[in-house]
């Protein structure tokens, strides 16, 4: 058994309602903090949750809202006698960016008091964390522009989408997309629940390819603004039962078994 726990659920605006966007995957022998914005360190306080409990920390990409917090929070676990080694899951060409995130804020490995170690992921490719956890990452277009800009052609990007295998529940985490069709990344897959960002798409257009081109037995929508929550409130009010049924509004602390 296991669960998720929502760590934030803003949007890339700070608020003063939601922490970014971060969730907590628990199992019985892993616990692996996926993206880590800024100020997670505080956001992880607020849902009591032990800093040197964390084993691994996965990245979808590295944009400030969903990386930047990790020196901070580093820095904690050291402040707390942390002894464990710390996993860090990046995609392949974004190691070195993060390594560099972690040396340039003067977080030496001689200094740290306990190992960190950088395992990196490849597209379409699966890989475990711990005994319970099996993931696939696969790019989606929300840093496309980015990366056609003619003055940064030497940087390299990267903004994965995956699909994790946990005790044998399918749940498919979008991050942050680009448009539509990038929530039909893993459509040959039957998730049981689809956890997606509403900041970057249209309400509408999630809405179009449900029951048409994917069918996740619960959506979950997070990487939401302050005034979202009753927005999102009254367009699931419109649907079918059926439909309502299937979508929840995340909150920090929301937490539920898997």
């Amino acid at each position: 058994m296991g669960n998720i726990k929502f760590i934030g659920t803003g949007s890339g605006k700070t608020s003063l309602k939601r922490f970014h966007s971060s969730f907590l995957i628990s199992t019985v022998d892993y616990n692996l903090l996926v993206d880590a914005g800024d100020g997670v360190s505080k956001a992880l306080l607020a849902q009591n949750v032990d800093y040197n409990s964390i084993n691994g920390i996965l990245f979808s990409h590295l944009h400030p809202d969903h990386y930047t917090g990790l020196a901070a929070l580093i820095v904690q676990m050291k402040m707390q006698n942390r002894k464990v080694k710390l996993d860090i899951y990046v995609h392949k060409n974004l190691s070195n960016t993060l390594e560099s995130f972690l040396i340039n804020s003067y977080l030496f490995p001689e200094g740290m008091g306990f190992e960190i170690t950088y395992h990196q992921f490849d597209d379409d490719k699966n890989f475990a964390v711990g005994k319970n956890i099996q993931i696939r990452s696969r790019q989606n277009s929300h840093l496309k522009n980015a990366s056609n800009l003619p003055g940064y052609k030497d940087k390299s990007f990267s903004c994965s989408s995956f699909l994790f295998n946990i005790n044998g529940n399918m749940i498919h985490y979008t991050g942050d997309i680009g448009c539509a069709d990038d929530l039909l990344l893993f459509k040959e897959f039957d998730s049981n629940y689809l956890i997606t960002e509403v900041t970057h798409i249209q309400f509408s257009e999630l809405l179009e390819l449900i029951g048409k081109e994917i069918s996740p037995g619960k959506i979950i929508l997070t990487h939401l603004s302050d005034g979202d929550n009753m927005l999102f409130e009254e367009k699931i009010k419109t649907l079918s039962m059926e439909l309502s049924e299937k979508f929840i509004i995340a909150f920090d602390g929301m937490t539920f078994d898997i």
